[in-house]
């Protein structure tokens, strides 16, 4: 295919002559070989305060999950809707990059997009199968003229020394700043190199005091953030070891992610698989994370969220939160979790607010998830909290109007597999059940769910029984109500 390749690309620019260059847009950087889309090879195959008893209970160390499921190659990057073929834009052959995994490619990659970027078409910033790209601490900037499709199929891979990093910008690798329309896929590798990073003093690591995190003293860069980029698509990539989080969508609007596998160790703190926050219309599809944190993480000021298909291992599961720390105002609404897959996980599906927020958490519904050994299958904490000094206050996020139907499997028996602490001041409402069957993955069954101040009900009968419900809306309701923010 190389030789036919570049025949070809040599019989067009013969007639690009002889025609006076008539057909085609130009390259603005003349340094630089714009190629056709259609010579592109194809991709390559603590205790807290509250209620909650279960908080003293040590973390269990959770077996082994299967790896995340893979996924076939995407296609090749459309043409675009205009109809004319998309330009090319090869890291390697057109802007110089090495491609060894040692030399350093950043300069050649950020090049090649923001050549893409100002041009006035669709382009495609192509990394081939076979190649290690090494990058640094990069921003690709937008808005472009065109879309601009980030095609790798090769490695991209980040330094693996902290020391290595700029002293004043240890928060971020990869960002997408203003970047509409940017598609990022591909049938490659993105590894983060995070294994230093986890190990650094500051970080606080299981059993070493409390829940993984990190103090303001101890940056470590998200793998990949998209910042106020609206209509962005991720796909088909395998995505590993980030020294934070894996994904973050900050501010964006009309968000596609499908077809990913992301994976770090099941120690690795704060190694979110994909975190959303204040960001609306989100689509996450057929995508499997086994990681040491949240699975998909939910934050504050996010609206419209579908997440399907979804295979979840090891790590803390599906959480909204958590939300309203430090007294902060919290609006999360329109969130639907539908047939997912959560194995060996400390939380299946999960709520958590701290106290003395305020705000919403509405129209939420989990339908149709598999547990396998999970040790907190449905979790609401209206108490959560990562040291020992938090206090109970007199207002919360107000949780409202979450269902969960079709939640079945296994849970681990040291605590129950149903929890809602809710607040004191703030109690959950409309909190509904069908079609819930948990079982312990080994011992006795316990059936004692935790209920704390909740309201709500169990349509059907569910396995262990949900007797601690309270019926209809408490007497200062409609105070409550005032608080929803949709």
């Amino acid at each position: 295919m190389e030789v036919a390749a570049r025949t070809a690309i040599a019989l067009l620019l013969a007639l690009a002559v002889l025609c006076g260059g008539a057909q085609g847009r130009h390259h603005r950087h003349t340094k630089h070989t714009r190629h056709n889309s259609a010579h592109a090879h194809a991709p390559s195959h603590s205790q807290a305060p509250g209620p909650s008893s279960a908080r003293r209970h040590a973390r269990p160390v959770s077996p082994p999950a299967p790896p995340p499921s893979s996924y076939p190659a995407p296609e090749p990057a459309p043409e675009p809707a205009s109809g004319g073929a998309a330009a090319v834009y090869d890291v390697v052959k057109d802007f110089g990059a090495v491609g060894d995994g040692v030399a350093d490619d950043t300069d050649a990659i950020k090049t090649a997009w923001d050549t893409a970027c100002a041009d006035d078409g669709d382009g495609v910033v192509l990394a081939r199968a076979g190649y290690s790209f090494l990058v640094h601490t990069t921003v690709f900037t937008g808005p472009c003229q065109g879309s601009v499709t980030i095609q790798l199929d090769g490695t991209m891979v980040a330094p693996s020394d902290p020391d290595k990093w700029p002293a004043n910008n240890k928060r971020n690798w990869l960002v997408f700043y203003n970047a509409h329309g940017t598609t990022l896929r591909g049938a490659g590798l993105i590894d983060g190199k995070g294994q230093n990073w986890w190990e650094l003093p500051c970080k606080v690591h299981k059993g070493q005091g409390g829940s993984s995190g990190h103090g303001t003293s101890c940056d470590s860069p998200v793998m990949l953030r998209f910042f106020t980029s609206n209509n962005v698509t991720v796909q088909g990539l395998k995505v590993q070891n980030s020294p934070e989080f894996h994904f973050r969508f900050d501010s964006c609007r009309g968000v596609h992610v499908s077809g990913l596998s992301i994976s770090s160790p099941q120690g690795s703190p704060n190694t979110d698989g994909i975190h959303v926050e204040n960001t609306q219309d989100v689509l996450i599809t057929d995508t499997a994370v086994s990681n040491g944190d949240d699975c998909v993480s939910i934050g504050a000021g996010t609206l419209n969220v579908h997440i399907e298909n979804v295979t979840c291992g090891l790590g803390h599961g599906i959480s909204i939160g958590s939300l309203g720390k430090q007294g902060t105002r919290a609006c999360v609404a329109n969130i639907t979790v539908r047939n997912a897959v959560i194995r060996h996980s400390d939380n299946g599906v999960r709520i958590k607010t701290w106290q003395g927020g305020s705000g919403s958490v509405s129209s939420v519904s989990f339908e149709n998830v598999r547990m396998d050994a999970v040790r907190n299958p449905i979790i609401i904490d209206q108490y959560y909290c990562l040291s020992k000094s938090c206090e109970n206050a007199t207002t919360a996020v107000f949780v409202s109007g979450v269902s969960y139907a079709g939640i079945r499997g296994t849970y681990d028996a040291r605590s129950a597999p149903i929890h809602f602490g809710c607040s004191d001041a703030v109690p959950c409402t409309n909190i509904t059940l069908s079609d819930v069957e948990l079982l312990p993955a080994s011992g006795q069954t316990v059936d004692d769910p935790f209920c704390w101040n909740v309201y709500g009900n169990a349509t059907t009968p569910t396995v262990p029984p949900v007797a601690c419900l309270m019926d209809g809306v408490p007497g200062n309701y409609a105070d409550h109500t005032s608080l929803k923010c949709y």
